[in-house]
């Protein structure tokens, strides 16, 4: 199955989406000139990811665009919120290629667009009318904010375990991945075994899919990954290569030095990068995330066997083959 025929059987109602977002930012450009311009910034490319998780956990058993498509909408804008949130608590400069709000704007407007992408995403899921989902979203907004919470606390912290890690990406990323597509089986009325299927399935997607944003983060580029590479050690974010490189040289090692504030910082994130990348450290590193991927596809075994299954296991085995 070719990659393009994991979005085909939605690509209509992702259209759809698109629309949601650019009837958003049009109806903010007579009233509130200033937040469509902001909004223009941040509501267009992406992958728009999450709600084809969405829309392809519904198609199951009843597919019912009236409810779906103010999920998937809202599963975008709250990823995109949480981005802008990052972006002005990390200070970025850049995202996917494009300025960032905080670079333009300043800190404190860009954290409350980022808090009115939220409210518009709890509007959208409220359109929905099931309680089931509403409350979903509610747990989802606060695993994420703890999870950045804790990302928070634990910068530039060397005491870290692998189960840190996973706990930390569980609750930034596979939380709402696994919001999309357990979201997208309830509102299509799947029986109680098929929604906690769907919902491990994009818990461990999720999962697969931050540790190969974080293999990246090392060993891509700037032009492909639309922000310096090393970014997160450059924040003090310990993710798992960097995690594996402290395993591996528990004695001088340079992400140590880097965070003691010892000798050259841009020597040491430097060394950091090669040391990862000559390393087994990435191999490590992708297998893991392969095992989680196949985690996911264990998970759909019990669905229907039907071209949106088949879409979501092309889609899992993409994510640890991307390059961006």
């Amino acid at each position: 199955m070719q990659f393009n025929k994991i979005y085909e059987s939605v690509q209509q109602d992702l259209f759809k989406v698109e629309e949601q977002f650019q009837l958003l930012v049009d109806s903010k450009r007579e009233v509130f000139p200033e937040l469509h311009t902001m909004l223009s910034q941040v509501l267009v490319g992406g992958k728009v990811l999450r709600p084809t998780l969405t829309l392809l956990a519904g198609k199951f058993y009843e597919y019912d665009l009236k409810n779906l498509l103010p999920m998937a909408t809202a599963s975008e804008l709250l990823h995109i919120a949480t981005l802008v949130h990052d972006d002005a608590v990390d200070k970025a400069s850049i995202r996917r290629g494009r300025p960032t709000i905080n670079s333009i704007w300043g800190l404190e407007k860009a954290v409350i667009l980022g808090d009115y992408l939220f409210a518009r995403a709890g509007e959208f899921t409220a359109n929905t009318n099931n309680l089931r989902v509403v409350r979903l979203f509610a747990q989802t907004l606060g695993t994420i904010s703890r999870a950045e919470l804790r990302q928070g606390f634990s910068a530039f912290k060397l005491e870290q375990t692998y189960e840190d890690y996973i706990e930390r990406i569980a609750g930034k990323t596979a939380s709402l991945f696994a919001m999309a597509t357990e979201s997208g089986a309830v509102l299509s009325r799947a029986p109680e075994e098929a929604i906690q299927g769907l919902k491990e399935y994009g818990y461990n997607l999720g999962i697969a899919f931050q540790v190969v944003d974080d293999i990246l983060d090392f060993v891509s580029t700037e032009a492909e990954m639309g922000k310096p590479v090393g970014s997160d050690l450059i924040q003090g974010t310990v993710t798992l290569p960097s995690l594996l490189l402290l395993e591996r040289h528990p004695g001088d090692n340079p992400v140590k030095r880097f965070f003691n504030k010892e000798g050259d910082k841009q020597e040491n994130i430097t060394q950091a990068i090669k040391m990862i990348c000559d390393s087994g450290i990435i191999e490590e590193c992708y297998q893991i995330a392969s095992n989680y991927s196949n985690k996911a596809c264990d998970n759909l075994s019990l669905l229907p066997d039907n071209p949106s299954r088949q879409a979501l296991l092309t889609l899992a085995e993409y994510v640890v083959q991307r390059r961006k």
